[in-house]
């Protein structure tokens, strides 16, 4: 099949914009940051979740969104959370509680808001971004 080899090089470019990220502050005050990189339009762009191992939730990859076709790589770094991305078109896409590692979605972004967060303490570790 060919899906393994483009499924790699998924995990081998989130590897790689993890290492980027790394060097980060590790306030553990349960207070989240929604997420602001760059990113531009659709077409297999990825955008980088994570979640844990304190209370963060971020998703890089999300300024200047259009409509189209992208991949989600979750690095869900705590079996206390989960990373759970809903929006328009129905898209709702979800990690495992009990689970953690990497996990990869591909999506169809349509225009509007899309939420994302941890179900078990969704009031404090969630985050919002729009499709143009």
């Amino acid at each position: 099949m060919t899906r393994r080899p483009i499924t790699l090089a998924v995990l081998l470019l989130a590897f790689g914009l993890a290492l980027a990220g790394c060097g980060g502050d590790d306030d553990a005050s349960g207070d989240t940051t929604a997420a602001t990189t760059t990113a531009s339009g659709g077409g297999s762009t990825t955008l980088t979740g994570s979640v844990g191992p304190g209370f963060d939730i971020s998703l890089d990859g999300t300024d200047g969104l259009t409509a189209g076709d992208y991949t989600l790589v979750v690095d869900d770094q705590s079996s206390a959370h989960n990373f759970h991305l809903t929006g328009p078109g129905g898209v709702d896409v979800s990690t495992d509680v009990s689970a953690d590692g990497e996990e990869s979605f591909e999506l169809t972004l349509e225009p509007g808001e899309y939420r994302f967060l941890c179900d078990p303490h969704a009031s404090s570790m969630n985050g919002t971004f729009t499709v143009g």
